[in-house]
């Protein structure tokens, strides 16, 4: 089984992984109620999608 004839180097070892770095998602707001939800999704406050209701949301009362 092959092993690594010399240890790598922490500066070769952190250019290795420097793309792994986690991002921020991106949150728009929502056209219809202005909630915050992820692009491409249907609203999860009011069930809307492109201006179309997807699904319904039952508003449970206090």
């Amino acid at each position: 089984m092959p092993v690594p004839k010399y240890r790598t180097s922490r500066s070769k070892a952190r250019m290795r992984r420097s793309h792994q770095a986690m991002s921020a998602l991106t949150v728009s707001d929502c056209p219809h109620c202005h909630e915050p939800k992820l692009p491409h999704r249907v609203c999860l406050h009011c069930g809307q999608y492109n201006g179309i209701e997807v699904i319904t949301v039952s508003k449970k009362g206090k």
